[in-house]
């Protein structure tokens, strides 16, 4: 029997995916304003990158108004924001494809300036992020990031309830599942930590009580959707936004066995090796691999993301490390991306400056293989 490829189909929850090619959650920062409401331009930029059988995990998206720490991100908090997500996830459905939201809190990870009357953000504890590390307030300067405001233990039902509403707007939406963000120092992360969590309560402590919140985030989303259209993205052994574990295997075993009881759509995640890759292209070297350290851990589908390219993408699925990869930075530049790596096509070089904010440059305006060849 030959190993599996890339080309392969693959089942995701209730879903058959006809290729493993899929797009991983970025933040772009070009909803409208004020509403934070995607747009016509967020549904064409999406419809580009749709394809039949083709999984998108759309941009992380703040389930409450206290979530953001960036401007121009969507929200899934509002009905003009479903709305407008609507559009999006009819484009991609025309298309065939299928589309999950990635929902998200950012925690310590902002500013007061994003915060409604001003306030400080909050998070587990009363840990600020190293100054190593700068803050982008609403107006766009740079400064070191605010000491968070530790929320209260009556407070985290809370913002549990706040994930479950957003996995319900997501659904009302017409979206074929949801992610949750457990990855890259934001909220659900900060938890996870010892370096950001040193509660006293019950979300505290042990490693049981600092995956307490992601398990019962998790279980939240599970209510509105079922277990089998929710998936998690974690990033063991990542370093972005002052996150950090000084030694992740416990706590990340504990993590991953605990979710894989759940029968989850997927586990998601980031290689160690582009932690940090929102704000910089980074390989980091001689840091362990997320998908072979933990894969054994894991009875379900498995999809990882970082720096891979057609040739490495197709070795992690032939040797059983994952089951699917997510691409980033070229699924912007190459909006046919799948259809380039399966025929072997040149891939279009990313433009990191019109990563963040901005119209149709650097968004909607990379063509695919055969516009160029016309051209």
């Amino acid at each position: 029997m030959n190993p599996p490829s890339l080309f392969d189909p693959l089942k995701i929850g209730p879903y058959e995916l006809k290729h493993r090619v899929v797009m991983a959650p970025l933040t772009r920062m070009r909803a409208s304003r004020p509403s934070l409401a995607p747009r016509p331009l967020n549904a064409e930029y999406y419809a580009q990158r749709a394809t039949p059988g083709g999984l998108i995990i759309a941009e992380a998206s703040p389930v409450v108004a206290t979530g953001f720490g960036n401007p121009g991100v969507p929200g899934i908090y509002t009905e003009t924001q479903i709305a407008g997500w609507r559009e999006v996830v009819d484009a991609v459905h025309a298309k065939g494809g299928f589309i999950f939201l990635q929902i998200w809190h950012v925690g310590r990870v902002s500013h007061s300036s994003f915060q409604p009357s001003g306030a400080l953000p909050v998070a587990p504890s009363a840990v600020a992020i190293a100054p190593e590390f700068r803050a982008m307030t609403a107006d766009g300067k740079v400064v070191e990031y605010e000491t968070p405001r530790a929320l209260e233990t009556g407070e985290v039902p809370l913002m549990v309830e706040a994930y479950r509403q957003a996995a319900k707007n997501a659904l009302a939406a017409g979206f074929d599942g949801v992610e949750i963000h457990g990855a890259n120092g934001y909220l659900v992360e900060q938890f996870l930590q010892s370096c950001s969590n040193v509660r006293a309560d019950q979300y505290g402590g042990s490693i049981e009580n600092r995956v307490r919140f992601l398990m019962e985030v998790t279980q939240a989303a599970i209510d509105v959707w079922g277990a089998n259209r929710v998936g998690v993205r974690l990033s063991p052994y990542g370093i972005a936004n002052g996150s950090g574990e000084a030694d992740p295997m416990p706590l990340y075993s504990h993590a991953i066995k605990s979710l894989d009881r759940l029968g989850l759509a997927y586990l998601h995640f980031i290689e160690p090796r582009a932690s940090g890759t929102g704000r910089a292209d980074v390989d980091w070297k001689n840091v362990p691999s997320a998908m072979v350290l933990y894969r054994s851990m894991w009875s379900g589908v498995l999809i990882s993301a970082g720096n891979f390219v057609g040739e490495s993408a197709q070795s992690a699925i032939a040797e059983g490390h994952a089951d699917a990869i997510a691409f980033g930075r070229y699924f912007i530049s190459n909006p046919d991306l799948p259809r380039r790596l399966q025929r072997g096509y040149p891939l279009t070089p990313y433009n990191r400056a019109t990563f963040y904010g901005g119209e149709e440059k650097g968004y909607t305006d990379y063509p695919g293989h055969d516009e160029m060849a016309e051209a």
